[in-house]
């Protein structure tokens, strides 16, 4: 029986080299399967999933009016896995859809992505993953500064200092976001 599964993490988790991965399994036994990855990403270019390690891959951009069911459902192929990359940027009829290929065409779906903002805000994909997920898991990091788990992400300015407000959605790696554990959030040692 398929299964909606939201893989979640702070930033450096390795959530996009897991998606490569799990692809890649597939794939080599003959199992095809369609990524995902949110138009808005562009770090790299759209359409692509890139891991900080330098591993990448093309994959289906979504925009708003993208219909992810009916993409998967009009494969002339069997699909035997979806997998989404950045799921937190998808919206609400995304995650729906998501369900709709999950229980309708009885295909595993794999999101991965943030589960929380640099304000510790939920972002929309995330909260509907959450609430539709048939199995949620974590995928652990290590906080920037310290030893403790990461569970929050820290934004930073060109600076380096803390940013606490703005747009909820600013695309970058690196060197705009720190993987952080809550007390390093708070007074993050920069």
């Amino acid at each position: 029986m398929a299964q909606l599964f939201f893989k979640h993490g702070a930033m450096n988790s390795g959530k996009s080299i897991e998606i490569l991965k799990v692809a890649h399994n597939y794939e080599e036994q003959n199992k095809p399967v369609i990524i995902f990855t949110p138009a808005i990403d562009t770090r790299d270019e759209v359409g692509t999933v890139a891991s900080r390690i330098g591993l990448k891959r093309q994959a289906i951009p979504v925009y708003d009016d993208t219909n992810l069911f009916d993409y998967v459902k009009n494969q002339n192929e069997r699909i035997y896995c979806v997998l989404i990359d950045e799921v937190q940027f998808i919206s609400k009829e995304h995650v729906l859809q998501l369900t709709q290929i999950v229980d309708e065409l009885n295909i595993p779906v794999m999101g991965f992505g943030l589960k929380n903002d640099f304000m510790n805000e939920l972002f929309e994909g995330s909260r509907y993953m959450l609430t539709y997920a048939d199995k949620i898991e974590e995928m652990k990091t290590i906080c920037w500064f310290c030893h403790r788990k990461a569970t929050m992400n820290l934004r930073v300015d060109e600076n380096k200092k803390p940013v606490r407000t703005g747009a909820q959605i600013v695309i970058g790696g690196n060197d705009s976001y720190y993987p952080v554990c809550r007390k390093c959030h708070a007074n993050p040692p920069l």
